[in-house]
């Protein structure tokens, strides 16, 4: 009788040849012992295997927000890139709408946080009502045109009145339709309506101080055309703030896209009293 072979744990014995089972760890970063006769649990280390990222510096790797970065992507996750879509902001709002009366106190005391405020609220109620007043006023801003106005009768004066007061809001709508237009040329995302609206209302409560005194001084009396130019400085940085924050853009940009309203202004309202 022939002594029965033993096999190693883990072996098997197979008609015409032994098969070996590989140890305990391949597959993982080893591979069989290279000695024959070593235990299975000694192996030959291999090459780990290469992740899909680097993660040396100056390398990087995109991940979504609000997991870990090895998290598996979930359905329906987003990217931490923001995509643009046009006339969409790419932030929530910073606050609640504000009334009417804190709109136009915030943008003479505290107007970078009113505009971030409301960059997307529409404002037409306020603009179309303090844009309609400015325009009943405007007409006696006009050394000349007070003076007809005066003199004519009150069935005439009265419809004069109101038509420069429709043709100054409708001269506000275009020359915000088009900063609009130019600063979402420039890369912008605000909204249309918010922007046109708190344009409206910045032209109107800056020249509202030479307006009051052209009134009584009359519109070339060298005080109110001091004023008027000052007013206008203070029109183009409000609009340029109001611009940058509603559209996200540098202030270069916010300064450009206002550019042909502010030169507009400088042609309706203040040269022609020059």
């Amino acid at each position: 009788m022939q002594p029965q072979n033993t096999q190693p744990y883990g072996q098997q014995q197979t008609y015409g040849q032994p098969q070996q089972q590989p140890p305990y760890g391949s597959g993982y970063g080893y591979t069989p012992a290279a000695v024959e006769g070593e235990p299975e649990y000694f192996g030959t280390p291999g090459p780990a295997p290469v992740p899909s990222y680097n993660d040396n510096p100056g390398h990087t790797r995109a991940f979504t927000l609000g997991g870990a970065p090895d998290a598996p992507q979930q359905p329906g996750s987003q990217d931490h890139v923001t995509t643009y879509r046009a006339g969409q902001t790419t932030v929530p709002p910073a606050g609640p709408r504000l009334h009417w009366k804190q709109l136009i106190s915030g943008i003479v005391l505290r107007p970078a946080a009113t505009f971030w405020q409301m960059r997307d609220y529409q404002v037409w109620g306020p603009a179309l009502t303090v844009t309609f007043l400015y325009g009943l006023l405007a007409v006696f801003g006009f050394d000349a045109a007070r003076t007809d106005v005066l003199n004519a009768t009150m069935s005439n004066s009265i419809p004069w009145v109101i038509c420069t007061a429709i043709a100054v809001i409708l001269s506000g709508l275009m020359l915000g339709a088009v900063t609009n237009a130019l600063a979402r040329q420039f890369g912008g995302d605000g909204a249309w309506a918010p922007t046109i609206g708190l344009a409206m209302l910045i032209t109107s409560l800056t020249d509202a101080p030479r307006l009051f005194f052209a009134l009584f001084l009359g519109s070339a009396n060298s005080f109110v055309q001091v004023l008027g130019w000052i007013t206008w400085l203070a029109c183009a940085a409000l609009l340029t703030s109001m611009v940058s924050k509603s559209h996200d853009l540098p202030w270069p940009k916010a300064l450009g896209a206002a550019s042909i309203q502010l030169i507009a202004l400088l042609v309706l309202f203040k040269l022609p009293v020059i």
